[in-house]
């Protein structure tokens, strides 16, 4: 098929293979299959353009698919320099006709450039994973506000960097957070992140985790996820945190939780999972054992501080296609994956499809609802409205062959009355 769009992809041949891993993808999310059947019936989104900065992979594709078929125009551009699937990229234009910015590796001159691209779509709705698009809208582009009607905001860290922009009264349109879906972080950000962040790092080192003590820094619902699936691979997981609340839970897991410059002393592998920046400082590597290894599964590679490793190394080389080793003064090594950047998506292929099923249908009816709410709504950051949510956990238990039970009349007015007790 002939492309009719603009893109700047690796390479157009790559598309018949990515054209069978979309579709292998599309398989495992009938959620979204179901939703853009009924778009391209009812076209909720038609004349709508839409500017989107996602990881650039299958299960990304598919939802590229559903917002095309409701009648949008859309643009994508990758929301990390490593995370773009090039097979999926080439896919997306050759075969589907959809608009993409994005190549595997891009240097940090052609990653901007590839979000102004998305931004001269002239979106009406924008789509994000770590709000780069909105900040571009935001920072020099700011006379496009006005024609922006909504967002939608994928990641833990996008929805942080907006909700600041809300309380300074500088967000200029209304933002739906995704993120905040209980059927997107409950299962995208645990089972998902928890999956690939772990094979991310044994494809990227082939280590053995049985028996390491395995450094998770942070422990909301993404080191839940990790911790449980290291643990489950045998490792001996110690959590560091800064929230007690959370530090308690992770005790009362059966975690080991200790300070960063206690764990930085014992741990084998260490991997951040914060939102936050020097979760992993200078001070904690020049504590570090010889082979320590440090990878990120946070959305931006600040959580390690690498500028610090690199001023403390004597040497370093690529060991591995994704590994780069630094040898300090004293002979210690330590070794990052993938320049800290998010392993999951850099070393491995991100989330698999059955739970990205959940988090993509939430985008596009979060998109739908906000076309047909936009008069409504106001420049702040919008929770997923309820209904969506228990929508997409009945469809995903639909599609499981999963049945619940209902109350019955009695039940429902017993819930909601206060004078019939014991």
């Amino acid at each position: 098929m002939a492309t009719t769009r603009r893109h700047d992809v690796k390479d157009l041949a790559l598309a018949e293979e990515g054209v069978r891993r979309i579709e292998w993808a599309d398989r495992q999310m009938p959620v979204l299959s179901a939703i853009r059947e009924r778009f391209e019936r009812e076209k909720p989104l038609a004349g709508y353009r839409v500017s989107a900065c996602l990881h650039v992979t299958t299960e990304t594709a598919n939802l590229a698919r559903t917002l095309q078929a409701g009648g949008a125009d859309v643009v994508l551009c990758a929301s990390n320099p490593l995370s773009t699937q090039d097979d999926v990229a080439a896919a997306l234009v050759d075969e589907y006709d959809i608009s993409v910015f994005a190549i595997k590796g891009e240097d940090n001159d052609t990653y901007y450039a590839h979000i102004e691209a998305a931004v001269d779509h002239k979106p009406q709705l924008t789509m994000d994973d770590g709000a780069d698009v909105i900040g571009v809208l935001h920072s020099h582009r700011r006379e496009q506000l006005g024609d922006i009607i909504a967002g939608t905001e994928e990641t833990t860290t996008g929805v942080i960097r907006l909700k600041a922009l809300e309380r300074d009264g500088a967000l200029g349109f209304p933002v739906i957070a995704v993120n905040d879906a209980q059927t997107k972080h409950l299962f995208d950000n645990r089972y998902g992140t928890g999956q690939s962040t772990i094979d991310g790092i044994i494809r990227a080192t082939n280590v053995l985790l049985a028996g390491k003590r395995f450094v998770i820094g942070g422990y909301g619902w993404v080191g839940r996820g990790v911790a449980m699936r290291a643990r489950g691979m045998g490792a001996h997981v110690i959590v560091t945190e800064v929230d007690p609340m959370r530090a308690l839970e992770a005790v009362m897991d059966g975690y080991q939780v200790l300070t960063m410059d206690r764990a930085a002393e014992v741990g084998e592998i260490f991997c951040t999972a914060t939102g936050d920046k020097s979760v992993i400082s200078r001070a904690h590597m020049e504590r570090m054992q010889d082979g320590a290894i440090l990878a990120n599964t946070g959305h931006f590679n600040v959580e390690i501080e690498i500028p610090a490793l690199r001023a403390l190394a004597a040497e370093t080389r690529k060991t591995r296609e994704l590994v780069e080793e630094f040898r300090l003064p004293d002979g210690r090594r330590i070794y990052l994956i993938a320049d800290g950047r998010l392993v999951n998506l850099a070393a491995a292929e991100g989330h698999p499809a059955l739970v990205m099923d959940m988090s993509f249908a939430n985008q596009a009816l979060s998109a739908e609802y906000a076309v047909a709410n936009a008069a409504e709504l106001e420049r702040r950051v919008y929770p997923v409205p309820g209904e969506i949510d228990r929508e997409i956990a009945r469809l995903k238990l639909e599609t499981m062959g999963v049945d619940i039970d209902s109350l019955t009349a009695e039940q429902e007015k017993y819930l909601a009355s206060w004078d019939e007790g014991t």
